[in-house]
């Protein structure tokens, strides 16, 4: 095993904070303090230093927890093996992911697995991506599933972090179902470029989609409304105020009022979701396992939405 010590260095150093680190790792705030610095002083090596109210790394920290990065790996690749020569399995496997990918792609893995594997504590958690990778780094969650854009880049991330493509998620337009065009099979961007829009905010992943496949038309919609939540939007739409991407793994619920139509044209927006795993974690069977049902679940729903809300 890796020792705890170590392991609070390293959610330390990507959080930066006493606080979160140990809302993340299940301490208090001063047993997290305490190991860091009991660490400091058994390796008679300076690792932290005071900063304002709190304290960050120095650089001999930050040089130690690259070499745990790497210990770390390699813990990650044993345990994978030998779980895989084995056939054990681990006690408890924990999954986290954005909203969608929750209830559309996770939920079904869960459910499998506990029919499959009811020996296996099977947890599912909802959260950002950030908070999804933080849980990754501190161990309470073994797999998440995020939008490729908000995975992790530099920081050391590629030391820590593994990516797989669950699948390329298209967007469509959603349209009033009295709208002119509703009776398309497919509608272009730049046949909606006067209508008002409703997007989230300027900081989503989603809104720098729909500004990117606009920029690349040499047109600046309207935004008339923003809304955080898909179902939100699918009201506002719904109730005549506008039109709006929807991602494909996304459902329309149970509106009747609004339309769904794939996007034709130079600018055919998409949105890549991957999923995330430690370094060196892959080969667990558990993480194979997942894998596998969650790109057949994603293939599935893609064809699925396909043929009732797109042909329909």
């Amino acid at each position: 095993m890796i020792d705890p010590r170590f392991s609070t260095l390293r959610v330390f150093s990507s959080t930066g904070s006493v606080a979160r680190t140990a809302e993340l790792t299940g301490y208090s705030p001063s047993a997290v303090s305490a190991q860091l610095r009991e660490l400091q002083r058994s390796l008679g090596i300076k690792l932290i230093a005071k900063e304002g109210r709190g304290v960050r790394l120095t650089s001999a920290g930050q040089q130690l927890v690259a070499g745990i990065d790497s210990i770390v790996t390699q813990w990650e690749l044993l345990a994978a093996s030998a779980r895989s020569a084995s056939g054990q399995l681990q006690a408890h496997f924990g999954l986290g992911g954005f909203s969608t990918a929750a209830a559309q792609l996770l939920a079904p893995l869960a459910a499998s697995l506990r029919s499959t594997r009811p020996e296996v504590e099977v947890q599912l958690i909802e959260a950002q991506p950030q908070r999804c990778l933080d849980l990754l780094l501190a161990e309470r969650i073994d797999l998440a599933v995020i939008v490729a854009s908000q995975a992790p880049g530099g920081g050391g991330a590629k030391d820590r972090f593994e990516q797989t493509v669950l699948l390329d998620d298209p967007l469509d337009v959603v349209l009033p179902a009295t709208h002119p065009l509703a009776q398309r099979k497919s509608v272009a961007l730049e046949d909606l470029a006067d209508d008002p829009w409703i997007s989230e905010s300027g900081q989503s992943v989603y809104r720098a989609l729909f500004v990117a496949a606009f920029t690349s038309l040499g047109v600046t919609p309207h935004i008339a409304h923003e809304a955080v939540e898909w179902e939100t939007m699918i009201a506002f739409i719904g109730a005549g105020l506008g039109v709006g991407l929807l991602p494909r793994l996304a459902t329309l619920g149970h509106a009747d009022d609004v339309v769904r139509r794939r996007i034709s044209g130079a600018a055919k927006p998409s949105r890549r979701i991957v999923a995330v795993t430690r370094k060196g974690s892959r080969g667990s069977p558990l993480i194979e396992e997942s894998l596998e049902i969650l790109q057949r679940t994603a293939k599935s729903i893609i064809s699925q939405r396909s043929a009732e809300e797109l042909d329909g």
